[in-house]
């Protein structure tokens, strides 16, 4: 199978690779093309900014998450009906995951982009440089041959001379300068404490600042050499990604409910799709807007977002709370991860969220971020005992206590993280379920047993 494709990437983080990633994304989709997004590594903000550009989901290729075997059937089955995909990178190209065990560079762009047999466009902050552009270029395209550097994005260049002296300096590198992006300060988005602010949130405005972003790189960057070097990557040879065939289907569909809206707008789309595929009817709940759970909500999942931005907000829809601990007292499935274990705390900063955990949460000055390869130490509606998966954490929260009775994980010697407590499974560990498929059978099953007999053939 082929699909036209690029990946962005850079010498180092914060070179501009989401702007000119979704730039690209935006202008090729008003050119009237149908663009597949993609994001490398675990990261959910990015892929909000260009699944926005291009009206369709960004999907995440994270080799540590999915297992590295999954990367291209993920990516054909993301870009399945695509005339082109643009994949964002993470970091510098070659900077990739450093727990112990991994070789270097694992799940980094240059892995990742071999894995998909792309070529490389390298976005070069250009701001404070000239002539060095062009050691710069060169070590990064002779670094690894593996690796093919197909074109230059120079960014935040100054002047029309600057953009001289640079292209003069790339002129014999070998590798083809595909636009030059002047400074903007118009153009960047808003940060807080766990990076960007979410495309979600930002609603109208993110509109905004995406739209004007393809115009800027419309303007700035030869779309047609693009688009030619995108041609010039190989098929492969492999099938796409069936979340079919990753799960047998549940007798019943139970109705699952999905937490959304501006508080909670970290999630994997395929997540959702196991659901689906495992025989739930997948629904959508927004906690800071709707007032009860969907009728016949046998389960709830609650993912990652921001829930601390919106404390006030979601505490003060109390008839939302009741029914989540009231679906969690009677049974129900529930499953939390990081945001969602917020939600379900007695409080958030000093707010009072749902209860179904006797726990106060807060923020906290530190940063907690990495990997984890987690045990389940507790049998739960999402995992036997026993369960081994590969996660992230990714928050500036912190929980206290830090682990229940019967908690939901363990990691190197952290000691117990999570909580498992009846039907509820909560844990600041994000888990992208096509790693673990099984996650999502076994979580289907839970809601179809929880469902009364005469709901469940009512709901039928």
């Amino acid at each position: 199978m082929s699909t036209p494709r690029v990946v962005v990437a850079a010498p180092s983080s914060n070179a501009g690779k989401t702007s000119v990633a979704t730039g690209l994304v935006a202008a090729l989709t008003a050119r009237g093309l149908t663009v597949s997004p993609h994001k490398v590594g675990p990261d959910y903000i990015d892929p909000g900014y260009t699944g926005l550009a291009a009206g369709r989901p960004g999907r995440n290729l994270d080799p540590v998450l999915a297992g590295e075997e999954r990367i291209v059937p993920l990516f054909l089955h993301g870009a399945r009906g695509a005339d082109v995909a643009v994949v964002e990178g993470v970091m510098g190209l070659f900077d990739g995951a450093t727990r112990p065990g991994l070789e270097p560079g694992f799940a980094s762009t240059a892995h990742v982009a071999r894995l998909l047999r792309a070529p490389v466009v390298l976005v070069v902050d250009a701001s404070a440089q000239a002539q060095s552009v062009a050691a710069l270029v060169h070590g990064f395209a002779t670094y690894d041959p593996t690796v093919r550097l197909g074109g230059v994005v120079l960014n935040r260049v100054g002047s029309d001379r600057h953009e001289e002296i640079l292209r003069d300096a790339l002129g014999a590198s070998g590798v083809p300068v595909l636009g030059a992006v002047r400074r903007l300060a118009e153009l960047g988005t808003p940060s807080r404490h766990l990076g960007l602010v979410p495309a979600a949130e930002r609603s109208a405005e993110a509109l905004a600042t995406v739209r004007r972003l393809g115009e800027v790189v419309a303007g700035a960057v030869d779309l047609d050499a693009v688009l030619r070097l995108a041609r010039t990557a190989p098929d492969l040879d492999a099938p796409a990604w069936d979340p079919a065939a990753e799960v047998t289907a549940v007798p019943g569909r139970p109705r699952v409910a999905v937490a959304g809206g501006a508080a909670f707008t970290f999630g994997y789309a395929e997540n959702a799709e196991l659901l689906a595929a495992a025989g739930a009817e997948v629904v959508t709940v927004d906690p800071l807007r709707d007032e009860a759970l969907p009728e016949g909500t046998a389960g709830l999942v609650v993912g990652g977002g921001f829930p601390e931005v919106h404390a006030e907000a979601l505490s003060a829809n109390g008839t939302l709370r009741a029914d989540v601990a009231a679906l969690a007292a009677r049974g129900g499935p529930v499953a939390a991860e990081c945001a969602g274990l917020l939600y379900l705390a007695r409080e958030l900063d000093g707010h009072p969220m749902c209860g179904v955990l006797d726990v106060a949460t807060a923020m906290s000055p530190r940063l907690t971020l990495g990997y984890r390869e987690a045990v389940a130490v507790t049998g739960s509606v999402l995992a036997p005992a026993g369960t081994r998966v590969r996660g992230h954490e990714f928050h500036r929260t912190h929980a206290l206590p830090g682990a229940g009775a019967t908690p939901a994980w363990q990691w190197s010697a952290a000691g117990p993280e999570g909580f498992v407590s009846g039907s509820v499974h909560a844990s600041y560990l994000h888990l992208h379920w096509a790693g673990s498929p099984a996650l999502a059978e076994r979580f289907v099953a839970a809601c179809a047993a929880a469902v009364p007999e005469g709901v469940r053939h009512a709901h039928r």
